[in-house]
């Protein structure tokens, strides 16, 4: 076995040190067929200068970038893919490296507890590849990907809501569910970020100082309405009426005192 591993080391040392451009470049070609990419990455970097203007070019800075993906390098591979697109847009490779470099973002795309950068940019990149090639057969497959990507953002955001709920600091709360309502219509959490709307309004103004109090309780029940419309049947239904009665039993009382 470390005969073997000698002997194969020392062939490809060969390979590497062979000052025949294009004994190298087929040599390159080969190991990326048999999936050797740590094999054919060094060469194929080597050769990308040398074969600068050719036809080819496109074919090897394609194999190149693919090596880098195939490496779990997607950050580099990312970069190289858009490179491809953009200086060779006429290129039987322009539609997979536009779609490569979208992918890789996802690939690079977090848990959604930490920073979401490429969770957006590959949303951005997939939307720019239907865009592009409309037709294309990897629209739908973009679109799948696209609805994991934007569950994660939304996944993201009802956290931030929740954390800023439990931290008590609700008008925050409120208004970070309802820009959750606002930019993902349909997200699984809009019947229960609906509720907290109400809720954090609700607890809003029970801490407010009494002057504004009145305007913040009618802020929950602008929220109810919207509520008691889109989810009648919600399990939540029973809370939110009490938080609706509880809100006009507080309004009336504020009135009276202004009355007297």
């Amino acid at each position: 076995m470390g005969l073997l591993f000698l002997v194969g080391c020392n062939s490809y040392q060969k390979v590497l040190k062979n000052p025949d451009p294009a004994y190298k470049l087929d040599k390159a070609k080969e190991f990326y067929e048999k999936g050797a990419y740590d094999k054919a990455l060094p060469i194929l970097e080597e050769m990308i200068p040398v074969y600068k203007g050719t036809k080819s070019i496109d074919d090897l800075y394609y194999m190149y970038a693919d090596c880098h993906f195939h490496q779990s390098d997607f950050l580099l591979a990312a970069f190289h893919f858009k490179n491809i697109y953009d200086s060779y847009p006429n290129s039987k490779h322009a539609e997979e490296s536009l779609y490569m470099y979208a992918y890789c973002n996802y690939m690079l795309s977090p848990d959604v507890s930490l920073d979401q950068t490429y969770t957006e940019k590959a949303l951005e990149a997939f939307q720019l590849f239907i865009n592009v090639y409309p037709n294309s057969a990897r629209v739908g497959e973009c679109n799948k990907l696209m609805d994991v990507l934007r569950q994660k953002l939304e996944s993201k955001a009802f956290r931030a809501g929740m954390l800023y709920y439990r931290m008590g600091k609700y008008r925050a709360a409120a208004l970070t569910f309802t820009n959750l309502l606002k930019e993902y219509p349909d997200t699984r959490y809009a019947e229960e970020a609906s509720f907290l709307i109400i809720k954090s309004y609700y607890l809003y103004a029970e801490n407010s100082i009494p002057s504004k109090q009145l305007e913040r309780y009618e802020l929950a029940l602008e929220a109810y309405k919207d509520f008691s419309i889109l989810f009648k049947s919600s399990k939540w239904m029973k809370e939110a009426l009490q938080l609706k009665e509880s809100c006009n039993a507080n309004i009336e009382k504020i009135k009276n005192k202004i009355k007297t």
